[in-house]
């Protein structure tokens, strides 16, 4: 089982799944189970560590015996060489036993962490956008190293400690039973100090791990959206919101130290009373002939042995505790439910139809498909409706164009078009089936989505195309990128394909990323195509360009295009117009023209701006339409 938890301050805000104790342990046991081998060579080397440690100080306790009784040097050296081989074989056994538990756990925790990647990039969008990109990053980064530490250096030698604390405890009882009871003295305030420190410290360590990953979003966010923020020279606000965040983590962590000192002083009463009673035993049991010297000298040795594991357990709590927690984290997200896989159920794709693709090399495209889109409401959590009462009905093969100001929604239902966002009431169908049914694998082979923002993965380009068809041959790549017509370019590159782009390799400029995202999209072949501002970030020279690509590589596919320029929406088969979050207008472009409405008035301000506005943006940009944002109607939907 797993329970969610939302941000304080942020109801928008809905974490991913925190895995229960219970569950933890149980995805635990079964990894080990999965290393039988391994697991044993090292519960092994730690049993037998823990037991070769318990050789000196019962000879030491049979030394002081024979010593009393007389015996000569020849047996004291006897003792001396049988303590120093124990010692020995212990610390070849624990450095054995910690290195065999350390790869264990680093084999387990590499496929936990296989796990949370793989589930990680399968999350349906939705539930990412409401967790935020923040938790995320820290669950891979910040919660993996957590648990890597422990699993390195303290675990190995917390779990050395607690099989040292139960044999050592054995010993005591086997030595007699009454100084055993005498050693167990110290279990309640042991006990007390424990539960006292566990009440206080577990949810402090629960809260650290989701103010780590807050402050983890608040960076993550302002990084991404670095232009902005200097645009609207917002850094100030930023870096405080950072800094607040951070500080919430601080005085955490200043917390569970003070806790931690003070547990301390708690352990060191335990140990005293402990060690206290054992002596008093001892020497009871010996002055009335119970018990002999030695034995009671070994007794005290043992629980005096006692001390450093049981410290150890103790205080290394504080770092089992904090990894605990992370596992928890990571395990809650190898939890989700996984999205359907490439043979899930649904509605078979169309087949290809067998006409050649333009260009690519005898590559089919798939069929066209109905797409109906109904918005009865939607809102963000409980933020103000931002759609209400769409209705949008795609034929096969049609090219529908978006337009409206800033604000008016656009971007929202191009999300709930692809199955990124799901309405708060109404649905999406695909030839006639809910994408819901589908599931996201399905919806995401059959819906492309290209947004204004477009990643370049860092590696040879034909690597980054193959993400869209992992079959691709290198003249299918070709034919693709000469579709949308960045031959050009692609010339230039010094080992074409081969080339490596994007961090650290070589740079495309934004137009060329908008044009190998369309490419993909070309290798994909998707049936329905949704392109959100897709050539946004082209400049005015380039925006022709990029628009004749647009066209090219969803030629033949059922179509939404978010328009940025009026010039795309004038050669779309149909647009509709979006004032706050409702359809204004909707029908062919010499229609809407004839109507004369608002995209009617829109299109003449474009089309004969006063000398004043074109000197400002330029008079090619309003020859080719010019872009819509900030224009007409304001919205107060985000």
């Amino acid at each position: 089982m797993t329970h969610e938890t939302t941000v304080p301050g942020d109801a928008s805000r809905q974490l991913l799944p925190t895995a229960t104790g219970r569950r933890t342990w149980a995805a635990l046991r079964t990894e080990f189970a999965r290393l039988p081998g391994l697991s044993a060579a090292a519960g092994a080397l730690l049993v037998a560590a823990a037991g070769a440690g318990l050789v000196a100080p019962w000879v030491l306790g049979r030394l002081v015996d024979d010593v009393i009784a007389g015996s000569g040097t020849r047996q004291v050296v006897s003792w001396a060489g049988v303590i120093a081989g124990a010692a020995g074989l212990a610390g070849l056994l624990t450095a054995a036993g910690a290195t065999v538990a350390a790869r264990l756990g680093e084999t387990v925790l590499a496929r936990l962490r296989e796990r949370v990647l793989d589930r990680a990039l399968h999350l349906p969008s939705a539930t990412l956008e409401r967790a935020g990109t923040g938790d995320l990053v820290a669950r891979a980064g910040d919660d993996v190293a957590v648990v890597t530490n422990v699993i390195t250096t303290s675990g190995p030698a917390f779990l050395g400690a607690l099989l040292s604390v139960v044999l050592t405890a054995a010993g005591l009882f086997a030595l007699d039973w009454r100084l055993g009871l005498a050693g167990l003295a110290a279990a309640p305030a042991y006990a007390l100090a424990l539960r006292w420190y566990l009440k206080r410290s577990v949810p402090y360590y629960a809260r650290e791990r989701v103010a780590t990953g807050e402050r983890a979003q608040a960076m993550a966010g302002a990084l991404r959206g670095s232009a902005t923020v200097r645009a609207y020279r917002t850094e100030d606000a930023h870096v405080g919101r950072i800094a607040d965040r951070s500080a919430v983590a601080r005085d955490l962590s200043l917390e569970i130290f003070n806790l931690h000192t003070r547990f301390g002083l708690r352990i060191n009463r335990a140990e005293f009373v402990g060690l206290a009673a054992v002596l008093l035993a001892g020497f009871l049991l010996v002055r009335d002939n119970l018990s002999t010297v030695g034995a009671a000298t070994t007794a005290a040795l043992y629980f005096h042995r006692l001390f450093n594991p049981i410290g150890l357990l103790l205080l290394e709590s504080d770092s089992v505790l904090q990894a605990g927690a992370s596992l928890a984290r990571l395990v809650g997200v190898t939890s989700l439910p996984g999205t359907d896989s490439a043979d899930g159920r649904g509605p078979a794709r169309e087949g290809r139809s067998g006409t050649a693709v333009r260009g690519t090399a005898g590559r089919g495209t798939a069929e066209p498909a109905a797409l109906e889109v109904v918005v009865d409401q939607h809102c963000y959590d409980d933020g103000p409706v931002v759609l209400q009462d769409v209705v949008l009905r795609l034929a096969p093969g049609e090219r529908v164009a978006l337009v409206g100001a800033s604000g008016a929604g656009k971007s929202t239902l191009a999300g709930i078009t692809a199955g990124l966002i799901a309405p708060t009431r109404g649905s999406v169908r695909l030839r006639g089936v809910p994408l819901a049914q589908l599931g996201e694998h399905r919806v995401r082979r059959e819906i492309a989505l290209i947004s204004q923002e477009v990643h370049v993965f860092a590696g040879p380009l034909a690597d980054d195309l193959r993400l869209a068809d992992p079959d691709a041959t290198d003249a299918e790549m070709t034919a693709a990128l000469d579709l949308v017509g960045a031959t050009a370019w692609i010339r230039t590159l010094p080992d074409g394909l081969a080339t490596a782009v994007g961090e650290g390799g070589w740079h495309l400029t934004a137009a060329q990323a908008q044009q190998l995202a369309l490419a993909r999209l070309v290798l994909a072949d998707a049936a329905v195509a949704v392109l959100d501002e897709a050539t946004a970030e082209a400049g005015s020279a380039g925006a022709r360009d990029l628009d004749r690509a647009a066209s090219a590589a969803t030629e033949g596919r059922t179509t939404l295009i978010v328009a940025h320029r009026l010039s795309q929406a004038a050669t779309a088969d149909r647009i509709v117009v979006l004032e706050h979050g409702r359809v204004a207008e909707h029908g062919t472009h010499d229609q809407l023209l004839e109507a004369g409405g608002g995209y009617s008035r829109l299109w003449r301000s474009w089309s004969t701006p006063d000398p004043v506005m074109r000197q400002r943006r330029g008079s090619e940009e309003y020859a080719e339409g010019g872009p819509l944002d900030g224009i007409g109607v304001s919205t107060t939907a985000p």
